[in-house]
Formats: C-alpha cells, sequence, structure tokens
C-alpha cells in the first residue's frame, strides 16, 4: 500500500493527492509536521520537504518524481500523453507552474501567510518583476481549453490546480492586485471548472478540514 506522507494545506502534497486520486490508486495518508522534520522524515526526504511516499520498494521524495512514479505505477488513465512532443509540452507546463510560478510567489508567502517581518521596497519590487515576466511566458504556453495542455487532463493539472491560486493569493496579498488576473490569466475559472472533479473536491474538502482544526 503506498502512503502519501504531508499535510493537505501543502499544494506540492495536493499535487500528488490529486493524481493518486484520478488514478484511483489504493493509498493512505499520514500527517507530517512541515515545522520539525523526524529523523524518519528526513530519511525518507531528506531536504525535509513534503511530500513523500513510501512506497513497497522505499521511500521516494519531489513531486514531479512521485507523479512520474505514479503514472508509470498504473499506465491508465494516463495522465501524460503518448505522443513524446505532446508530452514534452506537458513538461513544459509542470516546470513553468512549479519553478517560473510557484517558486517565485513563494517569496512572499513568510511574509502574507505566515507573519513574518515586511519585505523591503527593493524584494518586493524584483519578485513583482520576476512574476509579470513569468505570467506573460506562462500565459503564452496555457491553453485552458479546457485543461491547462489542452483537451486532457494531465499531470500539468495536477500541478496548476494547486498552485495557482496560490499565485493568486499571495500577489494580491503583496501587491493589492493579483497578478495572474492581471496579466490576462483566467485561472479562477478554471479552478472552478475543475472544482467539478471529484479528485480535486475531496482535495478542497480534506484541506478545509485541516486547517478548521
Amino acid at each position: 500500500m503506498i502512503v502519501l506522507c504531508g499535510s493537505p494545506i501543502s499544494n506540492y502534497y495536493n499535487k500528488v493527492k490529486l493524481a493518486l486520486l484520478e488514478k484511483a490508486l489504493p493509498f493512505t495518508e499520514e500527517l507530517v509536521s512541515l515545522q520539525a522534520p523526524s529523523v524518519e522524515h528526513l530519511a525518507a526526504s531528506p531536504l525535509g520537504k513534503v511530500p513523500y511516499l513510501r512506497t513497497p520498494q522505499g521511500s521516494l521524495c519531489e513531486s514531479q518524481a512521485i507523479l512520474e512514479y505514479i503514472d508509470a505505477l498504473q499506465p491508465s488513465p494516463p495522465l501524460m500523453p503518448a505522443e513524446p512532443f505532446a508530452a514534452a509540452k506537458v513538461r513544459e507546463l509542470i516546470a513553468f507552474v512549479d519553478l517560473h510560478l510557484e517558486l517565485c510567489a513563494r517569496q512572499l508567502y513568510p511574509t502574507y501567510f505566515f507573519g513574518a517581518a515586511p519585505l523591503s521596497e527593493g524584494n518586493l519590487a524584483r519578485i513583482r518583476k520576476q512574476l509579470e515576466k513569468h505570467i506573460a511566458g506562462f500565459k503564452k504556453l496555457a491553453k485552458f481549453s479546457p485543461f491547462v495542455a489542452g483537451e486532457q487532463f494531465t499531470q500539468a493539472d495536477c500541478a496548476a490546480y494547486a498552485s495557482l491560486p496560490l499565485v493568486g493569493m499571495a500577489s494580491k496579498a503583496a501587491f493589492g492586485e493579483d497578478l495572474l488576473l492581471a496579466g490576462g490569466v483566467d485561472y479562477k475559472s478554471y479552478a472552478k471548472f475543475m472544482g467539478e472533479r471529484p479528485s480535486a473536491q475531496r482535495v478542497v474538502a480534506d484541506r478545509k478540514a485541516l486547517a478548521a482544526k
């Protein structure tokens, strides 16, 4: 049995959870502290990050490696196109979401989500410039027709649904406007469409339940 370790508060945890639910793969969940990694946690995820999987073969960390493992473990339904170029375009979108959008916006989280010290005007200006550039690039690649990579649900949707709302919320909190919407990325309509899927509904319900405790 696969064990998904981490927290429903984490967008990368939910990226993996969406894939597991879409595949209808049996799994259990184990809540892991995000603040004080245990020895066991560090053995499974050396940087102390979540999520990680415990599998019959051993542990596996890094959300994208986990998604590739899940897709290979149970090929149907596929979350990656069979055609090589189409698959590469999905991976391109994932890189934009995870590295160019979310990782950039993550610089804002300590201050605007967790009450850390304010960022300097210089840092805010730098982050905004990066985000606006990266959002413009993402807009050129994303299709939203109706899924982020085209007609089929893919791994890119696991990444986008989990992370785009956070990017929008963080930028709104920091700059007074949602930079995704300002940049022409209508992720809210996409999130509403995605929210009709049972997998997405489960992810949202579990996140809200934990936050309410």
